[in-house]
């Protein structure tokens, strides 16, 4: 069953980076975006979607440390080369030992720490953009701004998000038996309220014309959303990576 979208503040966003519930919070983020498959739900969404061409750039919306991307990258990596991999985020906290992963699947890494509209307002054009557990963070109205700064942005977009359903609200709930903290099982309840079930991320996308979307659950925990723009791109010429 299926209920209206209810947004209430997350714990960790509350937190400084450095203090010790937020880093053992980031962790456990870790472990359960493992249990959801995300970053292998996103690499194939990338590999299935993105241009023949290789891409020369991919900006990540709310990339918190990095770990995620790096994950999705390593799945990637054999087949996008070369990559400029942007990681946007009110915060700083990507690691050196993150970066120089990075740098061994051949990506350079460049991290802003901004406030993501403002981010979005003056970004360069680009070839993907990816969001992982971000986009249920804002209202509906606030989605449509940022989705039309997406659609002329980018090529591609692509975005796990949480389901929003009486089940995953309920399993939240219980991530205490996989070792999560305190603030992890609020901020997942939480979130899975604030997620996204039919067709919602459609229906706030700028128009179906010159763009193909595809929205839905994928798997027990996730909700998916995919943007691929079909007309001919206004971008600018992209620049080597």
């Amino acid at each position: 069953m299926t209920f209206p979208r209810r947004l209430e503040p997350e714990w960790l966003d509350e937190l400084p980076p450095d203090d010790p519930r937020a880093v053992r919070t980031r962790r456990d983020l870790r472990r359960v975006n493992a249990w959801m498959l995300n970053a292998s739900r996103m690499a194939g969404a990338l590999l299935r979607h993105a241009d023949h061409r290789q891409p020369c750039r991919i900006v990540d919306l709310g990339s918190g440390d990095g770990e995620f991307m790096l994950r999705v990258g390593r799945r990637v990596a054999p087949r996008i080369r070369d990559v400029t991999i942007i990681l946007q985020d009110r915060q700083d906290i990507v690691a050196a030992e993150t970066r120089q992963a990075f740098a061994a699947l051949g990506w350079k890494v460049e991290t802003h720490s901004c406030d993501v509209f403002d981010f979005v307002a003056n970004a360069p054009p680009t070839d993907i953009v990816t969001c992982n557990l971000f986009l249920h963070h804002f209202t509906d109205e606030q989605l449509s701004g940022l989705f039309a700064k997406l659609a002329g942005l980018a090529g591609l977009v692509v975005a796990c998000e949480p389901r929003r359903a009486r089940f995953v609200v309920r399993a939240s709930r219980l991530l205490w038996l996989i070792g999560c903290n305190e603030v992890s099982i609020h901020d997942a309840v939480v979130s899975a309220r604030a997620g996204f079930t039919g067709q919602d991320l459609s229906g706030l996308w700028p128009g179906r014309a010159g763009w193909e979307l595809e929205e839905g659950q994928a798997g027990l925990f996730t909700h998916a959303f995919v943007a691929r723009r079909t007309a001919p791109s206004p971008m600018a010429p992209r620049a080597p990576g």
